[in-house]
């Protein structure tokens, strides 16, 4: 490897996906020999990896490259990620960004950094480049899938994404094997739609249920599993089964809703209806009666009117769910949804979100309540303001205080005692379960 006298930064925004990818992408710039310095006014270039979701995630981005200028003018900024591909040429024009590059592609940053010339570019031919978290936090980001074949009418990220694509599994399995080697406890799959996995090229060769059971089959017992968000239409019953019968499958779902009006949803082009919806709640609570399970919602879409507001909340308040992500409806330019009449004020979309944000916190609330007093296994992470905190199998935030235990990033029976106030959520404080200890070193 060749020494270089190069500092670098990098910032990710958005999803998991986007975490992964800058994980990978710093990574190989440090096994090129570049030496990586997230403090800007010692590092020489900074890669921003950008979101293009919402005009907040734009707005955040652009906000950093300009205090990235600012605390070091002559700092050379490099934008890769979906608002580079939806409109790079709108950032180059920002101070100190010298390349713009839509899905990340290391080689081109690699040729940024090696003085080969600035370019601006977005992604031509859709190919799949893999990537992983390692070393930021103690679960992991296994990238599975990238793209997204579905037109929903206020989503950019099939045009800044590409087509659907994925790896084989044997692929995936490989690569979830050496990360186990190398001491990852838990492994989250990450992708723009993980349910449609399995197009390589354009001919689909397997299905996500073919890699949820390779993965089963595959790793070693006492490795963690989950996953990370998953389209109601494509979360089939043979997925859940095996989930329920697993000890490496974490009882944990995430399934995005958007609205709870079925005209609402036809609007946006969503695959399902509130009844298919509600079908797949209603399976996973019959197979996995303690499962976690988060749901997306999108407020204020364009002719959502107040009936249909509360359509959306009596239908969330009826589902046995766990917690929401709640998001005000964002314009994003080259969408249908953006031409469409009944445009809602923003002032309305944000006192709906703070409406659904008070029901999933009584949501999470009761759903925390049904454990206490259980012992559930917890996957440690690094201490944080005296607390060590970790998630259980089932996805509760746990707190345990710092000095109860020596080591983290290790699963330990905890015992969950009591629930606090955390942050602007809650938390459940616990303790070391002395009947059962640790579970896994």
């Amino acid at each position: 490897m060749k020494e270089r006298n190069v500092n670098f930064g990098v910032h990710a925004f958005g999803c998991k996906l986007n975490f992964a990818e800058a994980s990978s992408m710093a990574r190989r710039l440090q096994e090129e020999g570049y030496v990586r310095c997230d403090d800007p006014t010692k590092s020489q270039y900074y890669i921003v990896h950008s979101c293009t979701v919402t005009q907040e995630a734009e707005r955040q981005c652009r906000y950093l490259i300009r205090r990235l200028h600012r605390e070091n003018p002559d700092l050379k900024i490099i934008v890769t990620g979906c608002y580079a591909q939806l409109r790079g040429d709108e950032l180059l024009k920002l101070p100190g960004v010298v390349a713009t590059m839509g899905r990340l592609q290391p080689d081109r940053v690699l040729q940024v950094l090696n003085g080969d010339g600035f370019l601006s570019c977005t992604a031509g031919e859709d190919v799949f480049i893999g990537s992983y978290s390692w070393g930021d936090r103690t679960r992991v980001f296994l990238k599975v899938q990238d793209g997204c074949d579905y037109g929903c009418s206020f989503c950019t990220i099939p045009i800044a994404r590409g087509k659907s694509r994925s790896p084989s599994v044997e692929e995936i399995v490989n690569q979830a094997k050496r990360l186990v080697e190398e001491g990852a406890r838990e492994i989250v799959l990450t992708g723009v739609n993980i349910g449609d996995f399995g197009k390589v090229g354009r001919r689909r060769k397997h299905t996500f249920y073919d890699l949820v059971v390779a993965l089963e089959e595959s790793l070693p017992d006492g490795v963690r599993l989950r996953i990370s968000s998953i389209e109601p239409n494509l979360l089939t019953e043979k997925i859940v089964k095996v989930v329920a019968e697993s000890s490496k499958w974490m009882p944990h779902f995430h399934i995005p809703l958007q609205s709870g009006s079925d005209r609402i949803l036809k609007l946006m082009r969503r695959r399902y209806d509130t009844n298919l919806y509600r079908e797949r709640i209603q399976m996973i609570r019959e197979h996995i009666p303690d499962c976690a399970i988060g749901v997306d919602v999108i407020v204020g879409f364009p002719g959502e009117t107040e009936e249909e507001f509360m359509k959306t909340y009596e239908f969330i308040q009826s589902l046995d769910i766990t917690y929401l992500h709640v998001f005000p409806y964002s314009e994003r330019p080259g969408t249908d949804a953006i031409k469409m009449d009944g445009k809602v004020p923003m002032s309305t979309r944000k006192e709906r979100v703070r409406t659904l944000r008070k029901l999933s916190e009584e949501k999470k609330l009761g759903f925390y309540k049904r454990f206490i007093g259980q012992s559930r296994p917890v996957l440690l992470e690094r201490p944080t303001n005296g607390f060590i905190p970790g998630f259980t199998d089932n996805y509760i935030k746990v707190l345990l205080p710092e000095d109860e235990i020596e080591g983290t990033e290790s699963i330990v029976n905890i015992r969950l005692e009591e629930i606090i106030p955390f942050k602007q959520s809650i938390a459940v404080r616990g303790k070391i379960s002395e009947k059962e200890g640790l579970c896994m070193a």
